[in-house]
């Protein structure tokens, strides 16, 4: 799911995102011409705080402007993954297990590439999903975009 440039753009912004204490929860790189944004997703035990999301884009920005990832102009814009939050890797989909997600698919199951369900399991690279009352077996190497459901409960 995740291309060989988010790969290196991670590796690229990581280090400067632990060092101010916060988690890379994720990076999409959306290349748009001249209107490309560059979208990083921070996480912080205490919760993101615009304070947060300031620092850490000054730092990413200096990061960048070293080590020129991205030949074309970008927006840079740092965020908390939110409520609706996108999911990068099999790992951060274990932590919602029980959870609702919408997943958006490369290649479809069953004639549909969207789905909203249950994340029941993972199992490797495989999530297992209730959707409509149907048992669902998707391949992490095939997801295109998975976000956790927010529920609002009271």
């Amino acid at each position: 799911m995740m291309t060989t440039q988010q790969q290196k753009l991670v590796e690229i912004i990581r280090p400067a995102v632990e060092a101010l204490g916060c988690i890379l929860w994720g990076v999409e790189y959306l290349p748009q011409g001249k209107h490309s944004i560059l979208r990083v997703y921070i996480d912080h035990e205490d919760g993101v705080t615009l304070e947060h999301c300031e620092v850490v884009s000054k730092q990413i920005s200096s990061v960048l402007d070293v080590e020129d990832p991205i030949q074309s102009n970008y927006v840079l814009e740092v965020s908390s993954p939110g409520m609706d939050r996108p999911l990068f890797n099999v790992d951060q989909c274990q932590m919602y297990c029980g959870e609702t997600v919408r997943v958006r698919l490369q290649s479809p199951i069953k004639d549909r590439r969207k789905w909203t369900g249950t994340l029941t399991a993972v199992e490797g690279d495989i999530l297992n999903i209730t959707a409509e009352g149907q048992a669902l077996e998707i391949d992490w190497h095939n997801i295109d975009k998975i976000n956790v459901v927010p529920s609002f409960s009271q």
